[in-house]
């Protein structure tokens, strides 16, 4: 983690990982200028996963959140069927929050920490065969419609691209997506998902 970056935060009920993405629809206000700013700018958004409370913030009712999440970026966007915004998002560095506040028109804003590892672009760290069988089901996995539409570039021969996409893809909950995210250690993330994996076969 380097030097401290102040950033606009985005909770949601969901963990994105570098090199994932996630569509969106926007209907509050405040996520609404967020998302013209950044699109202006060309600026990105923290997604960071709600430990408690609501997306949508009522008065009285309290959202707290987890401290490491992941800077994103706005790749696409258009006007839903529904009137809706809606907007795509693809993760890009990992990040861990120092302090976190409410800024203009109760957007969530954080001082953070940027991983120097946990980033698209980080040099490729080669597949040990002990694995094979992980990246057998990520393949199966992004044969997927739902998955395969997303149009992921995804590294087969990449620790970090395996590590990242089946955090997301295989099914866990939130919870445990978060602890996977928070490790630092690409190989200590592919071992507690291989055994997550093996739980699931085995009915745990």
């Amino acid at each position: 983690m380097n030097e401290l970056r102040e950033i606009p935060l985005f909770p949601l009920r969901v963990v994105l990982f570098p090199g994932g993405r996630v569509d969106l629809q926007i209907f509050e206000q405040r996520y609404i200028d967020l998302v013209t700013t950044s699109l202006k700018n060309t600026t990105g958004l923290g997604i960071c996963l709600i430990k408690q409370g609501d997306e949508v913030v009522r008065p009285g009712a309290q959202q707290t959140i987890h401290r490491t999440g992941t800077y994103a970026e706005i790749i696409d966007w258009d006007q839903l069927d529904n009137g809706l915004l809606g907007i795509t998002v693809a993760g890009h560095t990992k990040f861990r929050i120092e302090k976190c506040w409410e800024g203009t028109g109760n957007l969530l804003r954080a001082s953070v920490s940027f991983s120097e590892t946990d980033k698209v672009g980080k040099d490729a760290i080669p597949m040990h065969q002990q694995y094979t069988e992980l990246v057998d089901l990520l393949h199966n996995l992004g044969r997927h419609p739902l998955v395969a539409q997303q149009q992921l570039q995804i590294d087969y021969d990449n620790l970090w691209d395996i590590g990242w996409r089946l955090s997301e893809l295989i099914p866990i909950s939130s919870e445990q997506r978060q602890q996977l995210l928070e490790l630092d250690d690409p190989w200590e993330r592919i071992e507690n998902i291989e055994q997550l994996v093996s739980n699931l076969a085995n009915g745990d």
